[in-house]
């Protein structure tokens, strides 16, 4: 059994760990008493910890926020992950947290373990990170809805479309997905009753309502691959389904997620399902990936597909007559 020293940091180490344990989940993780739990929370509460507890059926301990911030228990993943996101963090991709990322750094890696210390500063290394591709976010309100989405609350705010165009919206923000430099929010839209990704940085004065909801089910049960979906055609005019001849493994190479979606067919076939504001344009980045394709839909890409066809085989013939005329 361990010690009441090492008991209470590892009580401290679950209630951090999760935001509501019962007692005899605390109990059987500790392998002591409820009576004994309650004893230690009661030690931790005289050390500064607000511990709140609630009673019935229901009841159980939860870590509250406190006037100052207690110190915190770390797994060795966790505080690479924890230098690892602070070092990210001083780039440009949230704005705010520069400064501030540096110091905490600086805190984080007086008081690692040489073993850790040796691979933070390897990872730190070797990690030469680009300028943000997409726009900055600003620190606080990427906060504000990562909040809402742990707490499921729901939150209000107006939003501005690619075309200039505001709307209010009240949501339940369900997940914060970041990919291709770009940070969106994942939330079912209770006005359009459906599933909506908003980019975040086209998100205006966002406040929580106070009101909680029950998280729904995200379809396919992964909102990065939903985000990359939406992103990827949904919001484009044009909507395209090609058939790749090659294998989803060498086109995923290829196309990122954010340029489209790829389903395997067979061994030596995908699908693509893209967006696009102009066919042409599509069509150029399709053929450039050098296989064979087919066009499914929409029509209007299999005419552009013919246009287009035409006007390399006219250009190809042209410069074919020009060679051999020129002199040798």
């Amino acid at each position: 059994m361990l010690g009441t020293s090492a008991r209470l940091l590892r009580l401290l180490s679950l209630l951090q760990a999760r935001r509501f344990w019962t007692g005899p989940e605390l109990a059987g993780r500790l392998e002591v008493t409820p009576r004994t739990v309650r004893r230690d929370i009661e030690r931790l509460r005289g050390l500064g910890y607000p511990v709140r507890a609630s009673a019935g059926p229901a009841g159980g301990y939860e870590l509250a926020a406190g006037a100052a911030l207690p110190p915190l228990l770390l797994e060795d993943d966790e505080a690479l992950a924890v230098a690892l996101g602070l070092r990210l963090a001083t780039t440009e991709a949230v704005t705010g947290l520069d400064d501030a990322g540096l110091r905490a750094l600086a805190k984080l890696e007086q008081v690692l373990p040489t073993r850790l210390r040796v691979r933070v500063r390897g990872l730190h290394a070797a990690m030469v990170p680009l300028a943000a591709a997409g726009p900055a976010v600003d620190a606080e309100h990427l906060g504000l809805l990562a909040g809402a989405c742990r707490d499921h609350v729901r939150v209000a705010f107006g939003y501005a479309r690619h075309d200039g165009a505001r709307s209010e919206r009240e949501v339940e923000p369900h997940a914060l997905v970041c990919s291709g430099g770009r940070w969106y929010l994942l939330a079912w839209d209770r006005v359009r009753d459906d599933w909506r990704t908003f980019r975040i940085d086209r998100i205006l004065g966002a406040s929580r309502t106070g009101v909680r909801f029950l998280p729904r089910p995200v379809p396919g049960n992964d909102p990065a691959a939903y985000v990359s979906r939406a992103v990827a055609s949904d919001v484009y005019p044009l909507r395209a389904r090609i058939v790749l001849h090659a294998p989803l493994s060498r086109m995923a190479e290829r196309i990122p997620p954010l340029a489209g979606r790829l389903t395997r067919l067979d061994d030596t076939r995908c699908l693509l399902e893209a967006g696009a504001r102009a066919p042409d344009m599509l069509l150029v980045h399709v053929a450039a990936l050098g296989v064979a394709f087919d066009v499914i839909e929409p029509p209007a890409l299999v005419a552009c597909l013919r246009a287009l066809t035409a006007r390399l085989v006219d250009a190809e013939t042209r410069t074919r007559a020009a060679v051999d005329k020129a002199p040798a």
